[in-house]
């Protein structure tokens, strides 16, 4: 279930996690070394989202940052 998840939707480890109720190493195993165990087609698509989140992580938390600081100038 949490790799079809993440592949339909594009989530995020920590997104996926949320919304199941489990920890991020819990969906983090099941996606990376499991899934590839009992679907190999699913396991690279979701291998796919997890590369490409992890490309964007670092524009993510530059936007949090902004945002963060932007609400502190304006009040």
């Amino acid at each position: 279930m949490l790799g079809k998840y993440i592949a339909e939707t594009g989530d995020t480890v920590r997104g996926a996690a949320k919304k199941f109720g489990v920890a991020k190493s819990t969906v983090h195993k099941a996606v990376t070394e499991r899934l590839a165990r009992v679907n190999a087609s699913l396991a690279l698509a979701v291998q796919g989202v997890l590369m490409r989140n992890l490309a964007e992580r670092h524009l993510r938390g530059g936007e949090a940052t902004r945002l963060r600081y932007a609400r502190g100038a304006n009040g």
